[in-house]
């Protein structure tokens, strides 16, 4: 059975309940779960009462009764604040929460709703501090702020994004998943995409300046204690790159209701334009000193190479080639990618194929000028 007839919580609950006797005897029995972990729990034990209790405030609904429904998150909050599995649920909770109240607004927000979306943040900024785990913090204030700005609060959400920045620098070198320690890059690259991706569509404090989000995180991204055994900097930097592409575009292909970007903000304004070019300048320039720090072996070799490849498909996908720098810089990177035998001959006949296609297509003279001064090295 997965509902039980009188609408408590059973062990298969589909349907969420609101039933104050119901509820209030379960909080007491989480209670004496949570009050029951202490120094000498173990791992496995204190896991599987977060799971119980965070499944618990996950079945809990007060429907549009806004006032008790925050009531109950605060109470949660403050019984259950050792359990990180039960704090990541509620501010899980109350994103949704806000989520739905946009939803049923269709984005259109009441006085009432307004100050009630601009509380979840306010509730989940205050909650996730307390969180032990800092990529789940990370991924927290990344979602929070969405949803902010999803309902319209852009003060709110340049708290969260702020927050996400000042963060970073936390974030260690090294992680134990599963009892087996590895590096956190991956993890961090993988979120800082995500990170950019949503920075595309916040609009700039008209006091802080220009990308003055993307300069901080630059800035934090420029003083992390990178592994000098990996590419992970340069390969976020190319990331950049490509956002900037984005960012200096006259219409953006994708906007939140009611939430004016940078495209309606400057409107392809000459200075943030020269703003969006220098950065990416100084993002390049950085890239190929990097290249040229690595290691005359065949390791380095083939490190230069792969980030010479990448840059290189950047700069097709996303630069301006009628530009002669530009068409300049992308043709070192294809002879550096081929450089003392490196580059995947298959791979590179087939990006070569590509610029020549790109080149027989309206507007694709650049391509084709590129592409006749392009050749493949083979191999000795």
């Amino acid at each position: 059975m997965s509902v039980s007839n009188n609408g408590g919580i059973c062990r298969y609950q589909i349907e969420p309940t609101h039933d104050p006797v119901i509820v209030n005897a379960a909080i007491f029995i989480c209670k004496v779960m949570h009050d029951s972990i202490d120094a000498l729990t173990l791992d496995d034990e204190r896991r599987v009462i977060g799971h119980l209790i965070a499944g618990f405030v996950r079945k809990i609904s007060f429907g549009r009764d806004l006032e008790q429904v925050s009531s109950f998150y605060v109470e949660a909050r403050g019984s259950f604040s050792n359990l990180d599995t039960v704090l990541i649920a509620l501010v899980q909770c109350v994103n949704q929460l806000a989520a739905e109240t946009r939803s049923v607004m269709k984005g259109n927000h009441s006085r009432k709703t307004a100050a009630f979306v601009r509380a979840c943040a306010a509730y989940s900024f205050i909650t996730i501090p307390s969180i032990s785990g800092i990529f789940e913090r990370l991924k927290l204030y990344l979602v929070s702020g969405q949803v902010a700005l999803l309902n319209q609060a852009l003060s709110q959400a340049d708290a969260f994004f702020k927050a996400t920045i000042s963060l970073i620098p936390d974030v260690p070198t090294m992680i134990t998943i599963d009892n087996k320690t590895r590096s956190s890059e991956p993890l961090l690259i993988s979120f800082l995409n995500q990170f950019l991706a949503t920075l595309l569509l916040i609009p700039d404090n008209p006091d802080q300046g220009a990308l003055y989000l993307l300069r901080g995180l630059l800035n934090v991204l420029q003083d992390y204690m990178w592994d000098n055994n990996t590419d992970a900097k340069a390969k976020v930097y190319v990331s950049v790159l490509k956002l900037l592409s984005a960012i200096g575009q006259e219409s953006y292909a994708h906007h939140i209701y009611k939430v004016d970007s940078n495209d309606a903000l400057y409107g392809s304004d000459p200075k943030f334009i020269a703003e969006v070019n220098d950065t990416s300048q100084t993002l390049i320039k950085q890239i190929l000193d990097f290249c040229k720090t690595l290691p005359q072996n065949d390791p380095g070799n083939k490190r230069q190479a792969s980030l010479a490849i990448e840059l290189f498909h950047t700069m097709l996908a996303h630069g301006d080639l009628r530009d002669d720098a530009m068409a300049t810089l992308a043709l070192n990177l294809w002879n550096l990618a081929q450089k003392n035998g490196q580059g995947d001959t298959k791979l590179m006949a087939r990006i070569l194929v590509y610029v020549k296609n790109h080149g027989k297509t309206f507007g694709g003279k650049p391509y084709a000028d590129l592409a006749s001064r392009m050749h493949l090295q083979t191999r000795t």
